[in-house]
């Protein structure tokens, strides 16, 4: 039996759906989605289930350096 993971990655590879493959669990891989308006983040469990997050915007371009400066410290470790 295909692993839904590989199963997944085949799905949006036909459907032409740009998507990044990373690590940062040790227990799941993530796919991030990058789709008009959002970004979807689907975490795969070795047992194969998977948790989905969507995160909706207005893609609005902001030129504004202090705001970029802001978000930095905002979410510094």
């Amino acid at each position: 039996m295909t692993h839904p993971l590989y199963l997944l990655l085949s799905r949006l590879e036909a459907a032409r759906i740009h998507f990044t493959v990373g690590r940062h669990r040790p227990d799941t891989v993530l796919v991030t989605l990058t789709l008009v308006g959002e970004r979807v983040e689907v975490d795969v469990f070795d047992d194969g289930h998977m948790e989905v997050a969507r995160f909706a915007g207005n893609e609005d371009i902001v030129d504004d350096a202090e705001l970029l400066e802001a978000l930095i410290e905002q979410n510094r470790d």
